[in-house]
């Protein structure tokens, strides 16, 4: 390869090309003609002796050599651009596309909040949200698809930089006029009801003490405490009976509402669902843990102003939220 051929504007090229998958998108991206986009690409496919990416129906599919690139190639480029000093990031006038990982139950609570703050302050910065469940969460993040990913993690990569947005542990919710409505719920009297839970891979995904561990960061896939439910039930002389495991945890209310089932959901869910006064939020009759709900973003990252502002602002509406 001679690398003599290659300049900064091919490999910038490249990123957008990659981020974009469209060349059309890249070029407004970067203020260039799609034939540019075009000559560009034609130019470094040429050096690295690879067609770096394949036209499809889906887009631009990166090549496995792509791939490989895109990660690295990344974290230079935001390094040349930390070291020559970042220009400062003005949402008022910035056009910028963020991607967020999250599940459901954090959609609803933060990100909702969080697009109408973005439309008031960065009038021109847009929001996509990813699901957080992807089994390729890490890898996504890892070469930049994914901006930030907010949910319960148990293990950090070195490479990845967090912050904690708050903390929960779980509650029951049932309609209103179950037999459980108007009594104490203690541990034999819970035991009386089959559960809906929310489980977002098991065992035959990999999942391990309920948290699926993928290049290093292992995320939540149950959201409940399931040895501090069954250490519970043992006491009571039974077992739990889930008779119904989502993944999607806002299908919970219309499941809950002609039944008897009871479900075990993050308190702060649990809240949610009670507001609108169909649905009652219990205590657990039993110590259950306590998830800490964090944002989780790629290293290379920790001083991109643009990111650094997005930051900012999903811990100023995480500290607003009624918890």
């Amino acid at each position: 390869m001679n690398l003599g051929r290659i300049d900064l504007n091919l490999l910038r090229v490249f990123d957008a090309v990659f981020e974009e998958r469209n060349l059309l998108r890249a070029g407004k991206r970067l203020h260039l003609s799609q034939s540019a986009i075009s000559h560009a690409l034609g130019r470094l496919r040429e050096a690295l002796q690879d067609d770096l990416f394949v036209r499809t129906a889906r887009g631009m599919e990166p090549t496995a050599r792509a791939t490989a690139m895109a990660g690295p190639l990344r974290s230079a480029l935001l390094q040349i651009q930390a070291t020559l000093g970042a220009e400062p990031f003005e949402p008022q006038r910035a056009q910028r596309r963020f991607v967020v990982a999250a599940n459901d139950y954090v959609t609803q609570l933060l990100l909702g909040h969080l697009g109408r703050r973005l439309a008031e302050l960065g009038p021109q910065v847009d929001l996509t949200i990813r699901p957080s469940t992807r089994l390729d969460l890490a890898s996504q993040i890892d070469i930049g698809h994914i901006d930030i990913a907010v949910g319960v993690f148990a293990d950090l990569p070195v490479r990845f930089q967090a912050l904690e947005l708050w903390r929960e542990g779980e509650s029951l919710v049932l309609r209103k006029g179950h037999p459980l409505a108007d009594r104490g719920i203690d541990r034999r009297a819970l035991a009386g009801y089959p559960l809906v839970t929310v489980s977002l891979g098991g065992q035959e995904e990999g999942a391990v003490g309920g948290f699926i561990m993928e290049r290093g960061l292992a995320r939540q896939s149950e959201m409940f405490g399931r040895q501090a439910l069954e250490d519970a039930y043992a006491d009571a002389g039974t077992a739990p009976r889930v008779r119904i495991a989502v993944a999607h945890s806002l299908a919970i209310p219309a499941l809950l509402r002609d039944t008897d089932m009871v479900a075990l959901v993050p308190s702060q869910l649990a809240a949610e669902f009670a507001r609108d006064g169909a649905f009652l939020a219990r205590a657990v009759p039993y110590e259950a843990p306590i998830s800490v709900v964090r944002a989780v973003w790629h290293r290379r990252n920790q001083q991109d102003p643009a990111h650094a502002w997005l930051r900012q602002q999903i811990a100023e509406v995480a500290g607003q939220l009624p918890l």
